[in-house]
């Protein structure tokens, strides 16, 4: 399955490495409530004196119940939106949201497009999350795709050969939060049939992707934030290192980004919890950031 490559989105890269701790202790401060409020936009100016507490209230009712449906009100021609593969799979316990998928969704998109949108002013991103199935033809329109505890999913063909044409149109994967050896085997066998042939390889730090933005010398273990609070950082038994590793095309570039035995998505979700270790949180974000920039850039 193939077609027209993704385009790309280049992107003036500025010196803003001191910035992000200092976001994140502003955010732990002053929390991230606002960022629930819709943003500025057409829908909000048509809806006159409607209340944006309402509006906010029926697009999380929407994005719960039909997740699909929330992409079809993105506006499009923006650099970036940070999209949430929807797929088959679940822990059982996600009910009607449909899913692992859901993991941590909506908050840990949102706050990751505060941040987002205070350290890249250059980007012009668009401001809500955007879940979108495999499934769905309009995936190739967004070059940058996250998915998240992968050790669960349990695809369709429809699902893997959308996967399979997104990526070959030169769509980039970031893929996070799944821990252990069965998971990863579950991963694993799912890979061997979207690309098939393609190797899963480690991605070594002086790679260009560990230095699009921020220096990245060392990977490190991202807990979720029970998992801080206690003290303990590794979610699997044993030995549970956390790895980056990846897929490359034909050229050499980076298709996916593989991170696992640690959870990026629970540093975005909780950066403003005082009790978080914020060395993680900022690491998240920057190893965040770099990948985005990677991704628009190759």
């Amino acid at each position: 399955m193939t077609g027209p490559r993704l385009p790309s989105a280049p992107i003036v890269v500025a010196t803003l490495a001191t910035v992000l701790a200092t976001v994140l202790v502003a955010a732990a401060v002053t929390g991230m409530a606002a960022r629930s409020d819709p943003p500025p936009d057409p829908l909000a100016a048509a809806a006159g004196s409607s209340d944006l507490g309402e509006r906010a209230a029926a697009r999380d009712w929407l994005l719960e119940h039909e997740p699909g449906l929330a992409q079809a009100q993105a506006e499009w021609g923006h650099d970036f939106y940070f999209t949430r593969a929807i797929y088959s799979g679940s822990r059982g316990r996600w009910g009607g949201r449909g899913g692992s998928w859901a993991t941590d969704f909506p908050k840990a998109d949102r706050q990751f497009l505060f941040i987002l949108h205070r350290l890249l002013t250059m980007l012009d991103l668009h401001e809500w999350e955007n879940p979108v199935s495999l499934t769905d033809p309009e995936l190739r329109r967004f070059p940058f795709l996250y998915m998240l505890e992968v050790g669960y999913m349990n695809l369709s063909e429809a699902e893997i050969e959308g996967l399979r044409g997104y990526l070959e149109a030169g769509g980039f994967l970031v893929v996070d939060d799944f821990w252990g050896e069965e998971a990863w085997y579950n991963f694993e066998y799912h890979m061997s049939h979207i690309l098939p042939g393609r190797q899963i390889e480690p991605i070594p730090l002086d790679h260009p992707i560990f230095h699009q933005f921020y220096d990245i010398d060392e990977v490190k273990t991202v807990p979720s934030v029970n998992n801080a609070m206690r003290g303990r950082y590794e979610e699997c038994w044993g030995p549970c290192p956390p790895t980056v590793r990846g897929i490359f095309d034909d050229r050499g570039e980076l298709m996916v980004v593989i991170n696992h035995n640690t959870d990026l998505g629970d540093a975005w979700e909780w950066s403003e919890n005082p009790y978080y270790p914020i060395d993680r949180s900022t690491y998240a974000y920057e190893l965040a950031i770099n990948y985005i920039i990677y991704g628009l850039s190759h």
